[in-house]
């Protein structure tokens, strides 16, 4: 599955993307460079999000991935830095490619189960300010990625009540 989308960034340029579902994230990495993660994470049936001082915005987790690192482990570095929680399962959903003037970037879409080592204190990095715990159906509250991010929800939900439904 492949959507097609554009989104104004923060200086105003029209950046054009494709959302992917389906293919793996490291396929087809001629002339792109795979540089982010994000994650849609639940703790039982609320999804987290994070909120970004520098963009003074609600989002899922996410981040960077640190040279030599690979985008698995970038999302339970992330994770545990941004939320100070342990990923107990990941799974990809998709990527999106971002057609940039500096070339394409990739940023991955992985669905997580966490758990809290403990509260939230802070980010290492000073990013995040809140964590907060939302129902699923309430994201567009928060965030709004249009088509995409409907797609990208209503899988991360599905992932969830088929994982919840093994573990019983």
């Amino acid at each position: 599955m492949e959507i097609k989308s554009t989104y104004t960034s923060s200086d105003g340029r029209k950046i054009d993307y494709i959302y992917y579902e389906g293919v793996a994230a490291t396929e087809d990495l001629e002339n792109k460079k795979l540089n982010v993660v994000q994650m849609f994470c639940f703790y039982g049936d609320k999804m987290v999000l994070v909120y970004e001082k520098k963009g003074n915005r609600w989002t899922p987790p996410g981040g960077s991935i640190e040279a030599g690192e690979k985008y698995e482990e970038a999302v339970v570095r992330e994770i545990k830095e941004e939320t100070n929680m342990k990923v107990l399962y990941q799974e990809l959903i998709g990527f999106c490619d971002f057609y940039e003037p500096a070339g394409i970037t990739r940023t991955t879409r992985s669905f997580c189960i966490v758990e809290p080592y403990g509260p939230f204190v802070s980010d290492p990095d000073g990013d995040i300010a809140e964590i907060k715990f939302i129902d699923p159906k309430d994201y567009k509250q928060y965030f709004d990625w249009k088509e995409i991010g409907d797609r990208i929800v209503k899988k991360a939900v599905e992932l969830n009540n088929k994982n919840n439904l093994i573990n019983i």
